[in-house]
C-alpha cells in the first residue's frame, strides 16, 4: 500500500542526501571499511622519520638489501645528482642494493643529522657511507604512506673521518 506523496525513490534519495549534506559521503571511507576501499595516507611524524631512516642504515649495515627497499614505495625514484643514473622501483633498487644475496663487501651508513617537515612530509639528513670508498653526503627524501617514495643524495668522496670532513662548521 503506497502512501500519498511519497514514492518509493523518496525513500532512498532522502537519507543519502542527508548523509551527504552532512559530510559524510565526502569524508571518505573510514579506515576499517574493507577491501577495496581508499584509507587515508599514513603520514609520519619526526620521531618516525628519525626511526625509519635508522632501519634504512641497519639495513644496509646489515647487508640486507631486502629489508632496506622494502622500506621505499613500489614506484620509489632514486637519484644522486650530477648523474643522469635514475633508479626507479623496488627491483631496480634491490639490484642496485646488492640483490636477494646483499653486496660482496660489507658497507656502513652512519646518519649525522636528520630532519623532518611533518608537514610536507619531506626531509633531509648528513651521513657518511663507506663501500669501496668513503662518502659524506645529504639527502632529501619524500616520503608517502610511511615509505620513501623519492631519494635525492649529493655526494663527496673523502678519506677523512666526519670531524675532519667538516671542519670547524660542526652542529
Amino acid at each position: 500500500m503506497r502512501r500519498p506523496g511519497v514514492t518509493f525513490g523518496q525513500l532512498i534519495a532522502v537519507p543519502f542526501l542527508l548523509a551527504v549534506a552532512d559530510g559524510q559521503a565526502a569524508r571518505g571511507a573510514p579506515a576499517d571499511a574493507g577491501p577495496g576501499v581508499s584509507r587515508p595516507a599514513r603520514r609520519l611524524t619526526t620521531d618516525e622519520y628519525k626511526a625509519l631512516m635508522n632501519r634504512l642504515a641497519e639495513a644496509w649495515n646489515a647487508n640486507d638489501a631486502r629489508r632496506a627497499v622494502d622500506l621505499f614505495t613500489a614506484d620509489a625514484v632514486y637519484s644522486a645528482p650530477p648523474s643522469g643514473r635514475v633508479r626507479r622501483g623496488r627491483d631496480e633498487l634491490l639490484r642496485f642494493f646488492g640483490g636477494p644475496t646483499g653486496r660482496p663487501r660489507p658497507m656502513r651508513m652512519d646518519w649525522h643529522h636528520l630532519a623532518f617537515d611533518e608537514e610536507s612530509q619531506i626531509g633531509a639528513g648528513e651521513y657518511t657511507f663507506t663501500y669501496e670508498t668513503r662518502t659524506h653526503g645529504a639527502v632529501m627524501v619524500r616520503i608517502v604512506d610511511g615509505k620513501i617514495a623519492n631519494w635525492r643524495e649529493y655526494e663527496q668522496a673523502s678519506p677523512l673521518d666526519w670531524e675532519e670532513f667538516v671542519g670547524p662548521n660542526r652542529f
